[in-house]
């Protein structure tokens, strides 16, 4: 090895690694002199864009990110919130885009692996997985060779592991037809106490690599997570990693272990771009420098190179950094579950990290230069020309359908609308039986073991209404998602997010993400939920056309009594239905799925969003759940509210029989109450709405109380019976419905 002759720099090699001339001249005088193929390649995957965040910098500086409750805000490998009794909850979501869309299951399940150590490396163990997802058109043979496999890679993964995946939601859409997004998002409970971050801090300390055996596979992967997908990106297969769920077991439990034993100062994941990221941010935290003998590394490679070792992203691998005198009893920890731990180098106090073979050095760069001068841009922002004639759009224009019945159930048919059973049957969302909502409700719940609490989890984003308008669709994904958790019982306590977007050198895609960064940004301010972690997947695009804006939000709240829970589904017959919040304004279809699915447009603007009226909104719901004023709760939001009506219709199949048997439970309503044309008020996506029921003896109650919050609240009807009937509107058997949105996606993948 020490012989091996490295191929010569130049431009040429430097723009195959992403990097641009301008990039190139900056390295070479940072350096001195011509950098090493090994040092260009350290340089290249920690100047890109998914580890460096030149791109997005700026404009993450916008979110709000401290609150009483943080523990841990961005900047390590996951945020983390207080939620009392000396716990806090770690939360991180990420992307695997790019590699799923090449191989799609070993894409996703190696997505939930890097999730799952950036939460464990923390100290939290693994609680519970998310997996928002958007695919192209089911009627796509290919889309459903990637919609298959991506499930199957998360379903395997996430079950090998005994982590349950207990929620998530997955959209359709021809957008994504060629680049999906796979998204994925893990909570963990730590005990304050003993959170651990990735500092390499202590000269003379030592860089102990740990796990799994280092090859050749995942090399180049944080670059090719930072270009847009073409025809020759299959060739690129070996930067999808292969994940081995049972070692990460192992890997999770000796890690935890080994926090337990107090005897490491830092951990973090060989995650994107392997053991570069990964050790070199530990010391930039920490303002020393390293120095790693790659001799030393446990391959299951032969002639592998420094350049090689350090780009690789091999899964199931940590950086430990502990002191020299606690070597012998970590390993005693790692052999103990059949892991490779072996000293490769040491802390210095230089600020450099020296990268070597034995005595020869392979690279020699200031820590600083790779993470704290890495370039930033202000990309160029215009506003796309298809925003204006979007505008143009004149509902009325619409031809109302004689038939809402029919109108219905093409909504609720809709693969984005429609049932998601055939997914998550596929998981396993009660191992480890904390999960206390199961999926298809608003939110999902985890109890908290050893107190009367639980959690609320959801993820949300619309990407047609950030394409639509990119301010108010990333304010609404902040909004519906706090939403959510409001109508589960949940105080909202902070957020992850998951900044999807094209590729941002195209000014207008660069407007889309600024506006909605903007949006999403101004809801967390108003709404006071922090952003506590995130990520950033850009250059999402296809051969013609990026994908829609799609800033993914995960967001965690508390629920401070379990009796608090609440769910979606009506309970029962005599219960009162009501819609709460926005009950005045004109409906607007703009961007709706009706108008989408019945009229074959995708047009006008996105849902009006006010703020400050959606925060009276959940405070209102809040207090009237710990009233026990409320039986039932759900967001009215994608396919409006008679797709709403519909859903808490619908049994809770996933946990509970049927209430009458047949499926779910009817109900009688009238919407003469509010404003507008008949499909208008049935399937305007009009934000800031909420359908509530309540018992008959505690309607006064909750009136009085939407009055206290000068909530506007409007009487719908009444449950019962085995239809659902909305006047001179809809009449069908809610058994018919279910079985239309049931049998939607399975019909669709045979």
């Amino acid at each position: 090895m020490t012989k091996h002759q490295e191929p010569a720099v130049d431009i040429k090699l430097a723009r195959s690694f992403g990097l641009n001339q301008e990039e190139f001249d900056s390295i070479q005088r940072i350096m001195g002199r011509m950098p090493s193929y090994t040092e260009l390649g350290i340089f290249s995957v920690l100047w890109s864009e998914h580890c460096s965040y030149k791109n997005s910098k700026p404009l993450l500086k916008l979110f709000p990110t401290r609150a009483p409750q943080v523990l841990q805000g961005p900047g390590e490998n996951a945020g983390i919130v207080d939620i009392g009794d000396g716990l806090g909850i770690a939360m991180k979501v990420e992307s695997h885009n790019h590699p799923s869309a090449i191989e799609p299951y070993q894409g996703a399940a190696t997505g939930i692996g890097g999730i799952l150590r950036d939460i464990f490396t923390m100290g939290a163990r693994p609680i519970a997985l998310m997996d928002p997802l958007y695919f192209g058109s089911l009627d796509d043979a290919h889309v459903r060779h990637l919609f298959s496999g991506v499930v199957s890679g998360i379903a395997d993964y996430g079950n090998c592991v005994g982590i349950p995946t207990v929620g998530g939601s997955v959209v359709f859409d021809e957008s994504y037809t060629t680049n999906p997004l796979v998204n994925v998002m893990c909570l963990g409970l730590v005990e304050n106490k003993k959170i651990m971050r990735g500092f390499a801090s202590g000269p003379g300390n030592l860089v102990i690599a740990v796990g799994a055996t280092t090859g050749r596979d995942g090399i180049h992967g944080a670059t090719f997570a930072s270009e847009e997908l073409s025809e020759a990106s299959s060739a690129k297969r070996p930067s999808v990693q292969i994940g081995d769920p049972f070692t990460k077991k192992l890997l999770l439990e000796a890690t935890l272990e080994l926090i337990e034993s107090g005897l490491a100062v830092g951990i973090q994941d060989m995650g994107a771009a392997g053991l570069t990221s990964s050790s070199i941010e530990m010391a930039s935290r920490a303002g020393t420098g390293l120095e790693m003998d790659m001799a030393k590394v446990p391959l299951r490679e032969t002639g592998m190179t420094p350049y090689e070792i350090m780009l690789s992203e091999s899964q199931e691998r940590m950086v430990v950094v502990a002191p020299k005198e606690n070597y012998d009893q970590i390993k005693a920890i790692f052999d103990k579950w059949e892991l490779h731990c072996s000293s490769i180098g040491v802390v210095t106090n230089d600020g450099h990290v020296r990268i070597k073979w034995g005595e020869k050095v392979f690279a020699d760069i200031p820590v600083k230069a790779l993470v704290d001068e890495a370039p930033v841009y202000e990309r160029e922002s215009r506003k796309p020309g298809y925003l204006d004639k979007l505008k143009q759009f004149i509902q009325n224009d619409i031809k109302e359908p004689k038939d809402h019945n029919k109108s219905l159930n093409s909504v609720l048919s809709a693969p984005t609308i429609a049932s998601k059973r055939w997914v998550y049957q596929q998981y396993d969302h009660q191992v480890r039986t904390n999960t206390a909502v199961l999926p298809g409700s608003d939110a999902a719940v985890l109890r908290i073991r050893g107190t009367n609490k639980a959690i609320g989890i959801t993820t949300d984003c619309n990407g047609r209404y950030c394409y639509l308008n990119p301010f108010n669709g990333g304010a609404i994904a902040v909004a519906e998602a706090a939403r959510n958790l409001a109508c589960s019982g949940a105080k909202p306590l902070g957020l992850t997010d998951c900044l999807n977007f094209g590729n941002p050198y195209k000014p207008e895609v660069f407007y889309q993400m600024k506006q909605a960064v903007e949006g999403l940004a101004e809801a967390c301010k108003v709404l006071e939920v922090p952003v506590i972690s995130g990520n950033v997947s850009l250059y999402n695009e296809s051969l013609t056309h990026s994908v829609y804006p799609t800033p993914l939000i995960g967001m965690v709240g508390l629920i401070e009594d379990v009796s608090h829970i609440t769910t979606q589904w009506f309970k029962e017959a005599g219960d009162i239905v009501f819609l709460a919040g926005d009950i005045q304004s004109q409906p607007d279809i703009g961007g709706s799925e009706y108008l989408k699915e019945v009229h074959g447009q995708v047009n006008g603007d996105a849902p009006a969003i006010d703020l400050q009226a959606e925060k009276k909104l959940h405070n209102f719901i809040g207090e009237a759940i710990k009233a026990g004023l409320v039986c039932s709760a759900h967001d009215c939001s994608e396919g409006g509210l008679a797709v709403a009506l519909a859903e808490c219709c619908f049994a809770d199949l996933s946990s509970n029989p049927s209430p009458d048997g047949r499926g779910g439970t009817g109900l009688t309503a009238d919407l003469s109450g509010l404003p507008g044309r008949g499909d208008f008020k049935l399937f305007a996506e009009n934000q800031s709405r909420v359908v509530l029921s309540s018992k008959a003896e505690d309607v006064e109650k909750l009136v009085s109380l939407a009055k206290k919050y000068s909530i506007d609240i409007l009487k719908l009807g009444t449950v019962g019976g085995d239809r659902l009937v909305i006047k001179d509107l809809i009449d069908l058997p809610v058994a018919e419905a279910r079985k239309t949105w049931e049998e939607a996606i399975p019909n669709k993948m045979k």
